[in-house]
């Protein structure tokens, strides 16, 4: 009697394969954005509302808002012990006055060019002209201050955080937290100075600072694996709210917005990247997966934890310099809410109510967009930055009202290019600076977002220096 002896399969090689593309993450992000307009459409015409949605609208609009609920628990934590394990390694560092006055210096001059192509296309395309709209709407219950934005810098409690409560009509109670990220940063700072002043003492909390925050990153690699889950609900949730249907006599306001965020997204930063001798292929593959998700996710800070992550494993800044770069950007650093929206819109207003601008006028408007984008630091949206704008030019607030039905899908676009912009200017300091990673900069994705702390090699600096050996070619993570 014969026995017959099976072959083991290959590791990896056994049932069903999955084509390669299949498992990459911008792919599944992209087929996520598919299914969540799908679903979005299904549940916008079968009678879903923002205020009574049915089945398929309450699933998404809560597997939506769960996943940034998600990254924006990761939020608080990964500022303040990336901040503080980053200003800790600046005894290693030689530059690192340099590296923050660079940073600050493009963060200027990235959010000036966005400024002036956003009045070029006011200019342009007279989006407040001819209208249509009979209604002045109504002035916003929040206006941005710049006395208030002073203020808001001093955290009133240790890590930032605010506390309020609602009564619903059932009389039932509900308390949600807030936070305000320039807050934390300011903390952060704050704490790692202190502990290198303080000098020897000081390592026990730095050494749990540094294992506090690799626990921190782990999970939030998990985080990001399910991603194209969150962004499922997160699509299909604007798609059944808002849908495309709410621009009506506002569409050239709503063109001209795009049209500048695709010239800053796709002219200005390729041009960027490609005069600092850069592959402009290299960083939209490897930013994308941020402004992906900060697209459907519409807001910087729920996206910051990804964007960072990016920005070290993918684009090759060195982490003690990007925990420091990216937080500040994610705070101050807005092309998208604070520079093309307000300059745009700002021409609006003043051309719907007729009022002509000079070119002081002009100028003021370049010069609050470039200096009070922190002013938009803890909020969502870029209505806060808006009435700044407006109150400082002097014009009337009511016609933010009038701009308030299209937000949500002007936010998206502005979040997008928002997020691509914190990338891109740590990228281009590091690259100044010599010490970017060029080798990881330049190594195939291979369809991950970035590479896992597991198959990382020692290319990813912690110290703010140039790595001394290249990184190990990425590879599909296994968390």
């Amino acid at each position: 009697m014969s026995t017959q002896t099976s072959t083991p399969s290959p590791a990896g090689k056994t049932g069903l394969q999955l084509p390669k593309w299949a498992g990459s993450f911008g792919f599944q992000i992209i087929a996520a954005l598919i299914v969540g307009l799908g679903l979005g459409l299904l549940a916008k015409y079968t009678g879903s509302t923002k205020t009574n949605p049915n089945g398929l609208g309450a699933t998404l609009q809560t597997i939506g808002s769960s996943y940034v609920s998600l990254l924006q628990t990761a939020v608080v934590p990964l500022i303040f012990t990336a901040v503080v394990s980053s200003i800790s390694n600046l005894r290693q560092v030689s530059n690192a006055a340099r590296l923050a006055w660079n940073t600050l210096l493009w963060f200027a001059i990235t959010s000036l060019i966005a400024v002036l192509i956003g009045i070029g296309l006011g200019v342009l395309l007279q989006p407040g002209a001819n209208t249509g709209i009979t209604g002045k709407g109504e002035a916003p219950s929040k206006v941005g201050d710049w006395w208030a934005f002073l203020i808001g810098l001093f955290p009133k409690n240790f890590l930032g955080l605010g506390a309020s409560s609602t009564v619903a009509e059932s009389g039932a109670v509900t308390t949600s937290v807030s936070f305000n990220v320039l807050q934390i940063l300011v903390i952060a700072i704050a704490v790692g100075v202190a502990a290198l002043k303080v000098g020897k003492a000081a390592e026990p909390f730095l050494n749990l600072n540094a294992s506090a925050l690799a626990v921190i990153q782990k999970v939030l690699w998990w985080i990001i694996r399910i991603a194209p889950l969150g962004t499922i609900g997160l699509i299909g949730n604007a798609v059944a709210v808002y849908g495309w249907d709410t621009i009506g006599s506002l569409g050239k306001f709503t063109v001209a917005i795009y049209a500048g965020l695709a010239l800053v997204l796709f002219v200005v930063y390729p041009i960027l990247v490609r005069t600092h001798g850069l592959s402009v292929k290299q960083y939209f593959s490897g930013v994308w997966p941020a402004v992906q998700l900060a697209f459907v996710s519409r807001s910087s800070v729920g996206t910051l934890p990804l964007t960072q992550r990016v920005t070290e494993r993918s684009l090759g800044v060195p982490r003690g310099y990007a925990s420091f770069a990216v937080p500040l950007g994610a705070t101050t650093k807005m092309d998208g809410c604070a520079a093309i929206y307000p300059a745009i819109s700002a021409i609006f207003v003043a051309q719907f109510f007729g009022i002509q601008l000079d070119f002081s006028q002009y100028l003021l408007i370049a010069l609050v967009s470039v200096l009070g984008s922190a002013a938009t630091a803890g909020t969502t949206g870029a209505v806060v930055m808006l009435t700044l704008t407006l109150s400082t030019l002097g014009l009337p607030l009511a016609g933010v009202g009038l701009l308030l039905a299209i937000d949500p899908i002007l936010d998206m676009g502005r979040t997008a290019v928002n997020v691509a912009g914190q990338a891109l200017v740590p990228t281009i300091v590091a690259k100044r600076q010599g010490i970017l990673d060029e080798a990881l900069y330049n190594a195939p994705r291979n369809g991950t977002p970035f590479v896992d702390d597991d198959t990382a090699g020692d290319g990813a600096a912690t110290d703010g220096t140039a790595a001394d050996t290249a990184p190990r070619e990425l590879q599909d993570a296994k968390a």
